[in-house]
């Protein structure tokens, strides 16, 4: 196996990326089954033979499990039957692909792979999770960088942008993001909760997608 350690800062938000190449599936899976369940922030992707390892910086954290809370105060206000998996390893040898999300939901029981990934990107580089998404044919997967989403939804064999997810259509993703810079998850929650129940009036015109990212 070659190894890579890619460039980090003296940034509390710094999140190291090592890098194998060469790596077999059985090497893969082996390293999964020894350490993901010791170590719940450590996230290995898998893709044709190269492994990145990466431990998520706390901010990393923060924010995808404010957006979990976010995304299930709007289930239960609209009484969708959304169940989350977390961050489940999910992994398809016949296609060398594997990867934990942030966060994923399916429609009722857990599948072979979820209906939604989510992923939070705060460190470039590495490994394109889309084309390890696009293996598992997980059918959306949204990406959170720089203070707004960026949605793909994956048409026969390749993922295009959205401007909002198929599956959750009434979903505002704008009134969404407005809470998720809070420092109180609580507080964000029942505010965002009496947002959707009409009794806050926040609104804005701001654009869902960030210039210049591409998970390709």
């Amino acid at each position: 196996m070659n190894l890579t350690l890619l460039e980090q800062t003296e940034n509390l938000q710094t999140e190291p990326k090592l890098i194998l190449n060469g790596v077999t599936w059985q090497q893969y899976d082996a390293l999964v089954s020894m350490f993901i369940d010791r170590f719940p922030a450590l996230r290995m992707t898998y893709l044709e033979e190269t492994l990145e390892i990466m431990t998520n910086s706390p901010e990393h954290e923060r924010l995808k499990k404010t957006i979990a809370r976010l995304i299930e105060t709007y289930a239960v206000e609209k009484r969708i039957f959304l169940n989350g998996y977390g961050s489940t390893t999910f992994r398809k040898e016949a296609a060398a692909r594997g990867l934990e999300p942030d966060e994923c939901y399916c429609f009722g029981e857990l599948k072979e792979v979820p209906d939604i990934a989510i992923e939070i990107v705060i460190t470039s580089g590495g490994i394109k999770k889309l084309e390890v998404y696009r293996g598992l044919n997980v059918p959306e997967v949204w990406f959170w960088r720089n203070g707004v989403f960026d949605l793909y939804r994956l048409v026969v064999d390749k993922y295009e942008a959205i401007s909002r997810s198929q599956l959750l259509p009434d979903l505002d993703l704008v009134l969404l993001s407005q809470y998720i810079g809070a420092s109180n998850q609580t507080e964000a929650a029942i505010a965002y909760s009496d947002a959707l129940r009409g009794n806050s009036a926040i609104t804005t015109n701001e654009k869902v997608g960030s210039e210049g990212f591409s998970p390709y």
